[in-house]
This record gives C-alpha cells, sequence and structure tokens, in this order.
C-alpha cells in the first residue's frame, strides 16, 4: 500500500484539520504523471486503487470526501472543468479525483480509482455501461444519473418524458423507419407539408434524427418564402447552418418532424446545477442566417436572459425528471410561450467566471450536505434561513429589506445643441403627413431613413434658393445650411464624430403651428405671413461619453452593496446580498429608461456594473431595459412648455435683464424660498446684464483662440475627447456666441444653461487644450445656471409644485404602485409554493425597479417630495436638517439619485402602521470641477436614530462597519464560528477565483478588516489608459460620485402611500389617461434578474475617510451609497456563490 505521493499532511488550525494546499488527484494505475494540462497553482497527486485504505484508517477529523470524474479526457480536462474542480477544491473536505481516459476504457472498473462522489456523464466514445457498472459496485453518490443518460441519447425518448412532466413542448410526431425497409413509413409528402403517421405539419418545419448525437438537424421553408431548407450542423469555424435548394425530406433514417416556432432570432440556452439555480444566456439562432456571432476573442456572442417564473419551474422539472443535477437544455420562445426544444444532459456554461464560481459552490455545498454527516466531518449545514434579507435598521432593530426603487439622471454626455426654425414649404407638410404628424400635431423623426429625408428635402430646397433670391422659400439659408450640415456629418458615416446616421442620438422634431410662430424669437425676422406654419426643432449631441459609461457602471456596482449580507467580513465572499437573491430567484429586477439614447445607454451601463455582466452594451439594453416612453413616465416634451412654466420662463427673463446689481426686492422675487444655493449664486452675479456681458466676452476670446488654433498648423488635427475635432469645438461655441446675444442686444436667457453644459464639458474632458479664462467662463455661466435651471421649474413653491405635477405624476403613480404591489406581494416571480425545498419562505422576495431619466423629472421628482407636503419641518427636526442640506445642494448633476427603499418588522402586527418602514436617500450625482471647497454635508447614508446615540456611539450607523460594531442579534464570537464553520479556504489564492474584494490598507488595530468600494482601480474600463494621473482617453478624468445622503430614515409606508395618492390626485383628472395606459406596463410578463459578485463595502468610520478629494472615481470610493444595510450573515449558503444566474423577461 502506497502513501498518496508528497502530499502535505494536513495542518492542525484552529482546532480543526485544514490543508494549505487543495489536493487536486489524477487516479492512475501506473506511476505516469501526464500533468500538462492541469493549470497551475493546483496540487498533483497520485491515487492508488487501494489509496483509500489511508483514509479508512485516518482519524474521523482526517478524512476526505473524494469526488471522482468519470469522463473522456476531452470533457475532464476541458476549460469550465479544470475551473470548477480548481474551485471544488476550496472546500477543505474534498479532492478530486480524475480517472485516465485509458483507465477507463481499457481496465476493468474494479480497478477504477475509488470515490465517495461520481460525476460521470456520456460523450462520444465513453463506455456507459462501464459506468454503470462501476456505479452499481462502488455505489457512489451521483450527480448526473447514468442509466437517464441512455434516454438523453434518443430524442423520442426525451420528447416522452418531457410530455410526461406537463412540459410544454413544439406538436410533433415520429417517423420511425426499419433500416431494411425504409419505403414502409407512415409519410405522405406534400409539396408545402408532410403527413406524419395521419397528421399534418406545413412547412416551416423541423426534422430531426431520432439520435441525439446526430446534429443534421434541418428546417424546410414553404414555396411561398422561396422553398428549400436550412441545414443545422455543429459548429465548424464561424458556420452553424448552411441554407439548402433541396425541398423534400429525408428518405432513409427515423426521425421526429415538429412544427418550427416563430421565435425573435434567439434560442435560449439554460443550464442547471440542482433544481433551484439555473444560469440562461441567449445566442443567436442558428437557423437564422448559420453565421456564428463572435466576439473581438473569437468566443461565441451569448446575451444575458432572465428567465420568466414558469421557465425556472421549468428547469426545476428538467432537472429532476431527467435525475441530472447538472444539465443544459433549450428553450424556444415563441408566441408568449416557452418551449422545450432539446434537452443535452451534463453541460457547463463557458467563459463565466460567475457560474463557475457558483457551479462549485452549489456542487459543493450538495456533496458536504450528503456526505459529510456519514463520513462525520465537522460540516454545519449552512442555515436555509440567512436567505430572507434582514437587516439592522437605522433604529438598531431587525427588518427584512422589500423593495428597492431608484431614479437616476443619465451620466456624462456630449453638449445637447439644438436648432429651431419655422418651415412652410410643402415638402415638410408631405413628410409631416406621411408619418402621422396629424393626429397629434407632433412628430418625432430619429429613424435614418426619416432623417435622409429631411435632409433631401434640405438640399432641393438650398439649391432653389440658390437659384432665385426672392423666391417664396421662407427658410433661411444659414438654417437650411446648418440642417444640412448637421445631418449630413451623420449620414457621411463619418464614425468619430457623433455617431452615424443611427437614430440615438439626434432627432428632428415637428410641431404644427395652426396660425404660424406665435411671437417672433430672437432669431426670427419681423416679417411674418399668415397661415399654418411647422416648427422644426433639430437636436442632435448629448450621448453618452466613455466618462459616462464608466460612471453608470460603478455606480451600478457600488449599488449592490445597499443589499443585504455584503458587508465587513463578508465582503466579496460568494454567497452573500444581492448575488444570494438571484441565486434563490428572490430578485424582482426591472429597469425602465426613457427613449433618449444617452439614458438607454446609462441604463445598459448600470445593470452590467449591478449584475456583473461582460460584454457589450448592446445585448445588455436589448435584454434588461424596457423602454418606457409612454406616457410621460420617464419622457418629457419639453418644447410643449405648461402655461406656468411660459409664465415662469417669462419672469425670469425679465428679472435677468435688468442692468442693475440685484436688490433686495429682486432676491424677494427670484429666491422666495431662501435657497441658499441660489442666494448665493445672486451674490456671484450681482448684476445679472454685466454678469452676461462677461460671459458673452469670454465666449468670443475662446472662439477667436480657437480659430487661432485652427491655423496653427500644429494643432490642425488635434484630438479632442471623444474624437471631437476642433472645427465641430468651434461650431458649437459660434452658435452659443450667434444664439446668446439677440439683434436688439439683449440676451437670450435661455441659452445659459447650454452655455454652462458646452464649458462644464471642455473644462472637464479638452482641459488639454490649454484654453485660457475658461475657468472664469465655468465659474459666471455656473453662477447663471444655477439660478436659471432649478428656477425654470418653477420660483415660488407653488410654481414648483405645478411644473413637477406636469412633469413627474405618471412616475410617481407608477413608485405608488412599486411600493403598494410589494406590500401586496402578488405571485410575481415566486417559486411555486410545491417547488420551494431548500429555499427558506419561497414567498418573500426583494423588488428592485430602477428609472432612468433626464434631468427635468430630477428635479421635478425631488420639488414634489420637498414642496408636496410629505413631512412638516417644524415638527420633524430630521426632515429639516434634510431640506437645508437640499436647498444648499447648487446643482443635480449627471448620475444625480433618488432612492426610496422599503423593510418590513416581521414581528410587528401585519396590519400595524410600524409594519413597513421607508427611507429616503438622495445623492446629487458627479462631482463637478471646482466643487471640493464647497460641499454642503448631509449626514451619510442611513446614520445613527437619536434614540439611540444616548446609549452607544454610533451603534446604529452603518457607517462605522469598520470597528466591527455588529448588531446585537450577531455577537462578534457567533462571528467567528461562522468563520469557522466556512467550508471554502478564506485566503483564497487570487487569480484561481475573481476575488473582488480588495481589503483597504487601513487595517484597524484590531485586525478587523476595513473594505473600501473602487480600492485602486476596481475594475478599469477597457479604455481608461493610466497614463498622466489615470487620464481618460488620452486627457479626461471620470469624476467620483458623490456618496447618498439619508434625507429620512423613519416614515411609515402609510405616510408615503398618502402623500404620492395625495399629490397624484391634486393634479386633476388630465392624468386620468396617462393611469389607463400605465396599466399597461404592469401586465406584461414578469422577470427577475442576473446575478453578480458582492463587491467590498465601503465602511469606513468618518465622513472625511470616506471622501478623499479630488480622487477620480476608482481611486476613492463611493462612499456611503456603496454602505450595505446589513448584518453579517453566514458566507455559506447553499446555491449561492458569485455566480451569474440569468433570466428574463418578455
Amino acid at each position: 500500500m502506497s502513501e498518496p505521493c508528497n502530499g502535505p499532511r494536513p495542518v492542525e488550525e484552529r482546532g480543526r484539520i485544514r490543508r494549505d494546499v487543495p489536493r487536486f488527484v489524477i487516479g492512475c494505475e501506473e506511476d505516469e504523471q501526464d500533468m500538462g494540462q492541469m493549470e497551475a497553482g493546483m496540487k498533483n497527486e497520485m491515487l492508488h486503487q487501494d489509496d483509500m485504505e489511508v483514509y479508512e484508517n485516518e482519524s474521523p477529523s482526517e478524512r476526505q470526501i473524494v469526488v471522482g470524474i468519470c469522463a473522456m479526457m476531452k470533457k475532464s480536462k476541458s476549460k469550465p472543468m479544470t475551473q470548477i474542480l480548481e474551485r471544488l477544491c476550496k472546500f477543505d473536505y474534498i479532492d478530486v479525483v480524475i480517472f485516465p481516459e485509458e483507465v477507463i476504457l481499457e481496465e476493468p472498473v474494479e480497478k477504477w480509482p475509488l470515490c465517495d462522489c461520481l460525476i460521470s456523464f456520456h460523450s462520444k466514445g465513453f463506455p456507459l455501461d462501464k459506468a454503470v457498472e462501476y456505479a452499481k459496485l462502488r455505489n457512489p453518490m451521483l450527480i448526473n444519473d447514468l442509466n437517464m443518460q441512455y434516454f438523453i441519447q434518443d430524442r423520442r425518448e426525451v420528447y416522452r418524458i418531457l410530455q410526461e412532466e406537463g412540459i410544454d413542448l413544439p406538436r410533433y410526431g415520429v417517423l420511425n423507419r426499419d433500416p431494411d425497409d425504409p419505403e414502409e413509413c407512415n409519410l405522405v409528402e406534400g409539396e408545402d407539408h408532410v403527413e406524419v403517421n395521419g397528421e399534418v405539419f406545413p412547412k416551416p418545419f423541423v426534422e430531426k434524427p431520432v439520435c441525439a448525437e446526430d446534429h443534421n438537424v434541418y428546417i424546410y421553408y414553404p414555396t411561398s418564402a422561396g422553398g428549400g431548407s436550412q441545414r443545422l450542423f455543429r459548429k465548424i469555424g464561424s458556420r452553424s447552418s448552411v441554407y439548402s435548394p433541396e425541398s423534400n425530406v429525408r428518405k432513409t433514417g427515423s426521425y421526429i418532424y415538429e412544427e418550427f416556432m416563430p421565435t425573435d432570432g434567439t434560442d435560449v440556452k439554460v443550464y442547471t446545477v440542482g433544481p433551484d439555480y439555473a444560469h440562461a444566456e441567449a445566442r443567436k439562432s442558428p437557423a437564422l442566417d448559420g453565421k456564428v456571432e463572435r466576439d473581438s476573442e473569437g468566443k461565441e456572442i451569448r446575451y444575458p436572459v432572465m428567465l420568466t417564473a414558469m421557465e425556472k419551474l421549468v428547469a426545476r422539472k428538467v432537472c429532476l425528471a431527467f435525475k441530472q443535477t447538472v444539465c443544459g437544455f433549450d428553450l424556444l420562445r415563441a408566441n408568449g410561450h416557452s418551449y422545450v426544444c432539446d434537452v443535452n444532459g451534463f453541460s457547463f456554461v463557458k467563459n463565466s467566471m460567475k457560474y463557475y464560481d457558483d457551479c462549485a459552490k452549489v456542487l459543493g455545498n450538495m456533496v458536504m450536505r450528503e456526505l459529510a454527516p456519514q463520513l462525520h466531518i465537522p460540516w454545519s449545514i449552512p442555515m436555509e434561513a440567512e436567505d430572507i434579507p434582514i437587516v439592522p435598521t437605522t433604529s438598531g432593530t431587525m427588518m427584512e429589506l422589500r423593495c428597492v426603487i431608484a431614479i437616476i439622471r443619465h451620466g456624462d454626455r456630449t453638449p445637447k445643441q439644438k436648432m429651431k426654425m419655422e418651415v412652410r414649404h410643402p415638402l415638410f407638410f408631405e413628410l409631416f403627413k406621411k408619418y402621422g404628424g396629424y393626429k397629434t400635431g407632433k412628430l418625432k423623426l430619429k429613424k435614418p431613413k426619416q432623417l435622409q429625408e429631411v435632409l433631401d428635402i434640405a438640399r432641393l430646397l438650398l439649391v432653389e434658393l440658390g437659384q432665385h433670391n426672392d423666391c417664396e422659400i421662407e427658410e433661411k439659408k444659414s438654417k437650411l445650411e446648418q440642417l444640412k450640415t448637421v445631418l449630413e456629418m451623420e449620414s457621411s458615416l463619418n464614425v468619430n464624430q457623433y455617431g452615424h446616421f443611427s437614430g440615438i442620438n439626434r432627432k428632428v422634431q415637428l410641431t404644427y403651428l395652426r396660425n404660424g410662430q406665435p411671437k417672433a424669437s430672437s432669431e426670427e425676422e419681423d416679417c411674418k405671413k399668415d397661415g399654418p406654419s411647422l416648427l422644426l426643432v433639430l437636436k442632435w449631441g448629448g450621448e453618452l461619453t466613455p466618462a459616462g459609461r464608466v460612471q453608470a457602471e460603478e455606480l451600478g456596482r457600488a449599488f449592490r452593496c445597499m443589499y443585504p449580507g455584503g458587508q465587513g467580513d463578508f465582503a466579496g465572499f460568494p454567497g452573500c446580498g444581492l448575488l444570494r437573491l438571484h441565486s434563490t430567484y428572490r430578485h424582482d429586477l426591472k429597469i425602465y429608461a426613457s427613449d433618449e439614447g444617452r439614458v438607454q445607454m446609462t441604463a445598459a451601463a448600470f445593470a452590467k456594473g449591478l449584475l456583473a455582466l461582460e460584454g457589450e452594451l448592446t445585448p445588455i439594453l436589448v435584454q434588461m431595459v424596457k423602454s418606457a416612453n409612454m406616457n410621460g413616465l420617464l419622457d418629457s416634451d419639453s418644447d410643449s412648455l405648461t402655461d406656468c412654466q411660459q409664465k415662469v420662463k417669462a419672469r425670469l427673463h425679465e428679472i435677468m435683464q435688468k442692468d442693475q446689481d440685484f436688490t433686495q426686492d429682486d432676491f424677494q422675487k427670484l429666491a422666495p424660498t431662501g435657497s441658499p444655493s441660489l442666494v448665493n449664486s445672486m451674490k456671484v452675479i450681482e448684476n445679472p446684464v454685466k454678469t452676461c456681458d462677461k460671459v458673452y466676452a469670454l465666449i468670443q476670446s475662446l472662439t477667436s483662440q480657437i480659430r487661432k488654433r485652427l491655423e496653427d498648423p500644429k494643432s490642425a488635427d488635434l484630438q479632442l475627447y471623444h474624437s471631437e475635432t476642433l472645427e465641430l469645438m468651434l461650431q458649437r461655441w459660434s452658435k452659443l456666441e450667434r444664439d446668446f446675444r439677440m439683434k436688439n442686444g439683449r440676451y437670450d436667457i435661455s441659452k445659459i444653461p447650454d452655455i454652462y453644459d458646452c464649458i462644464k464639458y471642455d473644462s472637464q474632458h479638452n482641459a488639454s487644450v490649454g484654453l485660457e479664462d475658461t475657468l472664469e467662463l465655468f465659474r459666471l455661466s455656473r453662477a447663471l445656471a444655477d439660478i436659471v435651471i432649478p428656477q425654470e421649474y418653477g420660483i415660488n413653491k407653488a410654481e414648483k409644485l405645478d411644473i413637477a405635477q406636469a412633469y413627474c405624476v405618471p412616475l410617481m403613480k407608477k413608485i405608488y404602485l412599486d411600493l403598494q404591489r410589494t406590500h401586496e406581494d402578488e405571485a410575481v416571480n415566486k417559486l411555486h409554493p410545491l417547488y420551494s425545498r431548500g429555499v427558506m419562505s419561497p414567498g418573500r422576495h426583494v423588488r428592485t425597479r430602477l428609472y432612468f431619466t433626464s434631468e427635468s423629472h430630477v428635479h421635478s421628482l425631488l420639488s414634489m417630495f420637498r414642496y408636496g407636503g410629505l413631512l412638516d419641518e417644524v415638527k420633524d427636526q430630521q426632515w429639516k436638517q434634510a431640506m437645508d442640506y437640499l436647498s444648499a445642494v447648487t446643482e443635480l448633476n449627471y448620475m444625480t439619485q433618488i432612492v426610496i427603499m422599503l423593510y418590513e418588522d416581521n414581528n410587528k402586527d401585519p396590519s400595524s402602521e410600524e409594519r413597513f418602514h421607508v427611507e429616503l436617500h438622495f445623492s446629487p450625482g458627479v462631482k463637478g470641477c471646482e466643487d471640493e471647497e464647497n460641499v454642503p454635508m448631509g449626514f451619510g447614508f442611513r446614520p445613527a436614530s437619536s434614540e439611540n446615540e444616548d446609549k452607544k456611539p454610533n451603534q446604529g450607523s452603518l457607517e462605522d462597519l469598520s470597528q466591527d460594531q455588529t448588531d446585537d442579534a450577531l455577537p462578534v464570537t457567533e462571528l467567528i464560528n461562522l468563520q469557522r464553520r466556512s467550508p471554502m479556504i478564506r485566503n483564497r489564492k487570487t487569480g484561481s477565483m475573481e476575488v473582488l474584494s480588495e481589503t483597504s490598507p487601513n487595517h484597524s488595530s484590531k485586525g478587523c478588516t476595513s473594505h473600501r468600494l473602487f480600492q485602486s482601480c476596481s475594475r478599469q474600463s477597457p479604455e481608461i489608459k493610466p497614463a498622466g494621473g489615470l487620464g481618460f482617453e488620452g486627457c479626461s478624468m471620470v469624476p467620483s460620485i458623490y456618496p447618498l445622503e439619508t434625507l429620512h430614515n423613519s416614515l411609515s409606508l402609510k405616510q408615503v402611500e398618502e402623500f404620492l395618492s395625495k399629490v397624484c390626485e391634486s393634479s386633476g383628472e388630465a392624468q386620468a389617461k396617462a393611469m389607463k395606459a400605465l396599466s399597461g406596463l404592469f401586465d406584461s410578463q414578469s422577470q427577475t434578474s442576473l446575478y453578480s459578485p458582492q463587491q467590498p463595502l465601503s465602511s469606513s468610520g468618518s465622513e472625511a475617510s470616506l471622501r478623499p478629494p479630488g480622487q477620480p472615481l476608482w481611486l476613492g470610493s463611493i462612499p456611503s451609497s456603496a454602505v450595505s444595510s446589513a448584518g453579517p450573515s453566514s458566507p455559506t449558503t447553499d446555491s449561492s456563490g458569485l455566480g451569474l444566474n440569468f433570466s428574463f423577461s418578455e
């Protein structure tokens, strides 16, 4: 009997066995070792057949569970298998033995290595009979049943089992042919159908060989579509199918015929690991064009998918019916239903770190749960009850998080540009009619084809204008030139400018004016024509920048930490927080975005960070983000202002046109609410006209500097941020120079936001150009903008409310429904009660609703909360502090967030007002260029409640996690025990697992770890080059985002619901229609979501340490917004881990 070769002896640690290196064993008969294929860092040992006796003689605590891998070498040494086994070895008591292929093929089963648990599966050339014989002989725990694998090889049996389980599958018929007499069969072939055993299948239909190993599946098309057939096969290079003109079915062999399901061109592949875990992804259907879509690394492109509640039930049924713990199957989604069309048996996801982490975690827990008790291994089964997201609230009690609602402004964008002109040419009216403009009197043109038509008209009119100067065409030549230039800039496919003619970041709006334009704007002539006209508004620019994408993705990653279980010692540990919710199908996530391209891309980038997705944003956008451009939920038609807004703008313009210092009276008129941010800006400005003069002079200086630069050959081809050129920069500023000062010498105040927008963009992204006086222009235009922008949404409280209601009542109604539906807890996305084994309280789930929108909705929503009467400042001290903080905030910048969190206290009576508890949080978004010194300070995220402050210093505060002040419910000693029992080796080797938790350098003296979010480049965007102080695209910085501040943390749900319904009712019947249409939003099929690795948590004690000044996003932290609201929880929960558990929505 030989000892295991050179294996390190177990080391005694904390009173129990722990090995320094995981054992990774190859079972062999001889002493040869062919280990070239194994990953570095694994411990290779050899295990002879009788080595098990060594284990038998070891003391019980030294006994190891041996997991045997019995499969063909191509499979057992594949990358996914290697990755998963490497993680499985991190369980302290698990060893892995790979059966060599020659042993499997040539040796009798008596000589095969011994194991306690067997992972064995059939593939081409595998002797399944021998594996079955081995399992009878040794009786190991089977991960995948072996006898069922005979059935999986026959499509007829697969369909029979699916049918018996009541799983939807396409209508099908089986044609069995006797190989000796192929003529004798029940097949009648017509031109456009076949009849199998009397059942008719019209084309298109699918013909599949009965042998599952045969991948030559044919699809036959009807003559009306051109006939012929598509021949599918196993991927060869970049092809998975080919079209053939052959229209007749095959005449030899047995086949299944089934109706063709009209999917949207994608197949969904589902991978289960046990009945409670499924990962799903979509790929382009091979039937589509047979071209395999590959990414830059040559991998087939897969899309993230969210499974519906019914589909999860199907995954569970398939896994149990075929007795295959690890099982892949294919879903077709057609006509609102999901059909299983293939079951493949043992199958791993490729190229997903999160799946590898998950799969190992689930399998390891399964093996330990089954075998540890039999082998007397001291392993405690993870408590299922932890699956409920219990949270210490700010008052120190424990509550369950039920709902997170966030309203978020889009990320950093290129400057928005706009041009208006009145048009009367018949061609424009024809276009208006063609696209149905007369139905509503408005028309938005965004599609390339539509923009091309506008461009054609502009070119035609310019030619006419050139021919006769006094012609009837009233369109201004300069405006038509600009229209043509902007549209050509797009359509010349000059990709590096503003993206080519894709409708995502430019549009033309046409509005019907019955009597022409009401009053000549500064840009129009005085000679007015009678009769109807169209107002043409051209908008371009305003697309999300690479910096904006990084901001959104990082914020998504930070957001994850607001969910329970990602805190302190367990930050970044598999099986916490958001990922645990996903892994047990109990995170009901929906993401809505307005129809603006920048808003949609922000939502997709945020989802990528939140759910730890990989790859491009487009597939994420398509599958995960719902467009909510119905009745103003997130979109507002800014060109159709309410009467109130028109009046406010007029008053604002009047006050800002006075050529004198602001008087006390002006302060009263312009800032009746006494908001410090407004008062300060007015003090900076003093005389509005003089300030506008300065701004105008600075813009003139800027344009002349840019012109000089253009003449200088050195800087002619200077690359600006996001591939802009100096010419385009000059166009931007020249237009502002022309428009800001009107012909009558007065200033057009409505251009101030655009000036601030442009200078903010250039100060941040194009500072390297080195233009003079940009900071002074920034300072002055910001002071002006800090008055004009917020006051356009109303000057006094009544106006602010009136305008806010016009914008955001549909959104507030939706929030009201979100909160109501959560506590009424409808049947969405829960596991079916019959199938809830293994998941504690399957009825519970956390609902997350994310709404991405633009500035107008964020301003309006905040006005509603501030002035709508939610709380009385006089009576509520916390609310007064929150209001003071908000009135000191000058700007709602990119990525501004308003977050509502709903908790449930299960100890309170269900009808009690105290049962549900609401918290309101806010962040003003991205830090500005000059912000550090005059930032209003809030009170942190989820600060300690007042009653607690007397008893213990800051005990309820979650900011102070570095001190390890855990909640009373879990004493620190208990924590250490939990840690000891964790079956995974704690100091995981980096590299073998994606370790996202990075310990911050400032350990506290007690040896506790303080985790920081975004510690030293948490994950750099591929576009970030670390040159020049982490410059971005060579020159630009990505500013960090202010942490969330708690506005209020002890609202009752009743208060909030009464407030929302009051505000919505008072907005009158005008909104009733909107509500009707809105209800359509909620009837769409439910969805849950993907799932993601935990982020390191920001948990340092003081505000100062939370926000290092002036550091880019990934160096500082997004501090408090990242602080999880959870108490520590054991890291060993079943069916979770760092995983990507995908789901899908219609």
